[in-house]
Parts: structure tokens; C-alpha cells; sequence
């Protein structure tokens, strides 16, 4: 999908949300500023059905609460309908292959949310589907989560580059794709975390790489103290993700020093803001006080999945469908 600058030059968008690295920046910032506008205009009440006649198909394997509901709400709000897709209903579940689902279903669809544990599932989706294929979650990203994040970033601090954003805990699918969008946008992202819990060293290298042109910088560090220290947003996330119950003893054992509670957001700038993508387990790796605390912004965080969703939805559903 191409679209025009203001001075004329081709933006070639990604077809698919697979992961934020595979996204253009511009594609970015117009996702930002469509997703501001559509907050504006559901506050107003002012209708804004971009997709009428459209559908989108959800296909989950993980539970969810916030990626199915805003996805869904968010189709309505636009005029359009999602319909869900349980694995025991259709035949990928006795055997049928991703790719011949994948062409039917674009006959079908306009596009479709996956939520799967391994993420070579959505990348074969994105090879085989014509429609735009979104990833819900994986084990490896959480993209539609960290750009929705940088939406509540840019809201608060009123800037993305140059914003110091510390991770601490499980370097987990969320800290992979902050990572990825950190790099985009020209920040500064410091990841705390144990050895043996680092991020995706691909992630790394690849957004250390993209730093150079943007000014963003990536560090990994085993101190929490340190990741946090002069912070502009210290983020958190659970330490037993889907998928990982049990490892859960041991990972209680090893993360606990990076609970992010009252001494550890000390340590960041005063204005700091905390955010926590949830659900949260109070007591592990977040304290009740700091997640209900005064410089928590984790329920208007939620808020803006629904409008990057709407964003996200709106820029891919409109696209010529088979256009690469």
C-alpha cells in the first residue's frame, strides 16, 4: 500500500501489523494522528463509520480481554462487523493449513486479528492472506499494545523523541515491541531485567541499528535502580506470561527484586508516569499502591487500545485488497 506525502514522495505503508520494526515511520505517526482524531470525535459523539460493510474475523488462541474487546467495539464504532473465529469451529483445528484458510478466508474477509503463541503462525498468515493480517499477540511482539502505548506517551509527555522509558521485569513480548517502537520514534528505552529474561537480542541489535538515523538509544541492564533512574515512564508487565505457568515457582524467585513498588519509582523522575499493559497480579510485579497511585495511567493506557485499534483498523481495512 503506498500513499503520498505532502511534498509528493511515495510512503509505501506495510500491508500487515506483524511487528512495529516492518512498519515506515510515517506509517506510524499517521496511525498516531488518526487514532487522536477518532478519540476526539467518539468524545464529541461525532459519528465516524470509515468502514461500513466491512468485516473483520478474530481468530484467538489466547485468552483476552482488552485486544478482543477493543478490536470488536472498535469495528462497530466504525461501521463495520467482527466476527469471531473459535479454533474448535473451523477446520485448522483437524488439520486444514494456515494457507489454504488463509486465501478462502480473504475471499471472505476484510482483514483478521490472530492471537497465537508462536509467531511464525501470523508471519505464514501475512505471506498467504490478500487481506491485512494483524498480529493480537504473539510470544515474540505485541505490537497493536506498544503503539497504543505510544499514543498515551504523546498525550501525557506531549513528545515521543527523546522520552527516557524504562522496562522492568520479564523481557517478555511487550518489551520486545516497546523496544521496536522506541527505536521508530527516537527514544530512549532501557530495559531492566535479570540474565536469562533479556529481550529478543535480534529486537536489540536491529533497533540499535535504526537508532543511528532516529537518535533513539537501547540499553539492557540487570539493576533496576539503574534502568529507572531519571525515567520519564517506568513500565511493567506480569512475570508468567500465557504459555509459561510452570516455570512460575522459579520465576517468582528470580524476578522479585524487580517488583516495581515506591522505592523503585523513586528513583525515576518525579513526574514520572507508570504503566502496565494488564491484566496485573498486585503483589508481584507491581505493588497495589503504585498501580492505583497517582502517577499510574494504566486505565487510560487501556482506553487507548480502542482508538489505535479503530487507527490500526481504519489504515489497513482500506486498502486495495491483494495490494502488496
Amino acid at each position: 500500500m503506498t500513499r503520498s506525502t505532502r511534498y509528493g514522495s511515495p510512503v509505501h505503508y506495510a500491508k500487515d501489523l506483524v511487528d512495529v520494526a516492518t512498519m515506515p515511520q510515517k506509517q506510524i505517526l499517521d496511525l498516531l494522528r488518526l487514532a487522536a482524531s477518532l478519540k476526539n470525535k467518539q468524545r464529541q459523539g461525532i459519528p465516524h463509520r470509515l468502514l461500513v460493510g466491512k468485516t473483520l474475523g478474530l481468530l484467538f488462541q489466547k485468552p483476552s480481554t482488552r485486544t478482543r474487546v477493543s478490536f470488536e467495539a472498535g469495528m462497530n464504532q466504525l461501521g463495520g462487523h467482527a466476527l469471531g473465529l473459535p479454533m474448535g469451529d473451523i477446520q485448522l483445528s483437524r488439520g486444514e493449513t494456515v494457507s489454504d484458510t488463509a486465501r478462502v478466508l480473504s475471499r471472505y474477509l476484510d482483514g483478521i486479528v490472530i492471537r497465537t503463541y508462536d509467531h511464525s503462525i501470523v508471519e505464514e498468515w501475512a505471506a498467504e492472506a490478500t487481506m491485512p493480517v494483524i498480529n493480537g499477540l504473539t510470544d515474540h511482539s505485541h505490537p497493536c499494545q506498544a503503539l497504543s502505548d505510544l499514543l498515551t506517551i504523546q498525550e501525557i509527555k506531549g513528545r515521543l523523541k527523546g522520552i527516557s522509558l524504562a522496562y522492568i521485569g520479564d523481557g517478555n513480548n511487550v518489551a520486545n515491541s516497546l523496544i521496536e517502537v522506541g527505536a521508530k520514534m527516537g527514544m530512549r528505552v532501557v530495559i531492566g531485567c535479570p540474565s536469562g529474561y533479556q529481550p529478543d537480542q535480534r529486537v536489540i541489535d536491529r533497533a540499535r541499528m535504526e537508532g543511528q538515523a532516529t537518535g533513539a538509544a537501547v540499553e539492557v541492564v540487570e539493576n533496576p535502580l539503574v534502568a529507572v533512574k531519571e525515567a520519564d515512564v517506568v513500565y511493567t508487565d506480569v512475570w508468567i506470561s500465557m504459555g509459561r505457568e510452570r516455570e512460575q515457582a522459579r520465576r517468582l524467585r528470580t524476578l522479585t527484586p524487580y517488583q516495581l513498588n515506591k522505592r523503585l519509582l523513586h528513583r525515576a523522575k518525579p513526574d514520572a508516569i507508570v504503566m502496565h499493559c494488564l491484566p496485573a497480579h498486585r503483589g508481584e510485579e507491581i505493588t497495589a499502591d503504585v498501580l492505583d497511585g497517582p502517577q499510574s495511567v494504566t486505565i487510560d493506557q487501556a482506553e487507548n487500545r480502542l482508538h489505535m485499534q479503530k487507527a490500526i483498523l481504519s489504515q489497513l481495512l482500506t486498502r486495495k485488497k491483494g495490494a502488496r
